[in-house]
């Protein structure tokens, strides 16, 4: 996958450089990586791949990347409500996806939907999330972990709002060589300029290993 790349040029005064009581430096390199990796996030999951990587939910009939992939698209289900998941429709859509891939799958959904989704109750009246009390596990649904992503779409009308596979193997991150920052002194004093620079692809590299779920339209 072709490589997009994001850029910042943030500028500070050398008197500033000079007296800060910390590693002003260091807090802006931070600052940026955290910002890239934002924008990297939502690429990721919407991306057109226009300098950009090309987004998860773009591989979906009508989407910027339906006809990028010789396998074609990835399989898109429609939920019976337009704001709600049924517990049943979770199940389906878990066991319709193939079962090498349901080994390593993971769902992604964003924290709102999560919290819906944390309310489900099966037919006993048991919960069908399980909280993760151990520092670093995530919790589980229907026996499989869930990742949140608050670059997914909330379960509004025709949105998709959860997606299930084996996402090693769907989808493929090609960071080129990090973040990079070149420091410049001398085009624009008193001002120090950082021009900050990271380049990364991405996109789906098996449109069998992940199903979506799409909320009802009104």
């Amino acid at each position: 996958f072709a490589a997009g790349e994001i850029y910042a040029n943030p500028a500070i005064t050398q008197r500033l450089l000079d007296d800060a009581h910390f590693n002003i430096e260091q807090w802006l390199a931070d600052q940026l990586e955290a910002e890239f990796n934002k924008q990297e996030t939502i690429a990721f999951i919407s991306g057109d791949g226009t300098n950009k990587p090309r987004g998860l939910l773009t591989y979906v009939t009508g989407g910027a990347s339906e006809t990028t992939h010789p396998g074609g698209v990835l399989t898109v289900e429609t939920a019976a409500s337009a704001t709600a998941v049924a517990a049943d429709e979770l199940v389906t859509l878990m066991y319709n996806l193939a079962a090498p891939y349901r080994q390593n799958a993971t769902w992604l959904m964003n924290s709102v939907t999560g919290g819906e989704i944390a309310r489900l109750k099966d037919a006993n009246g048991a919960y069908i999330w399980r909280e993760s009390f151990m520092v670093g596990q995530p919790p589980t649904l229907l026996g499989r972990p869930v990742e949140f992503d608050e670059a997914m779409p909330s379960s509004a009308a025709g949105l998709i709002a959860i997606a299930f596979g084996d996402f090693k193997s769907g989808y493929l991150i090609n960071d080129r060589i990090g973040s990079r920052i070149l420091r410049d002194p001398y085009t624009n004093k008193p001002f120090v300029q950082f021009y900050a620079t990271k380049r990364v692809g991405g996109g789906v590299a098996d449109p069998n290993a992940i199903r979506l779920l799409k909320m009802a339209a009104v």
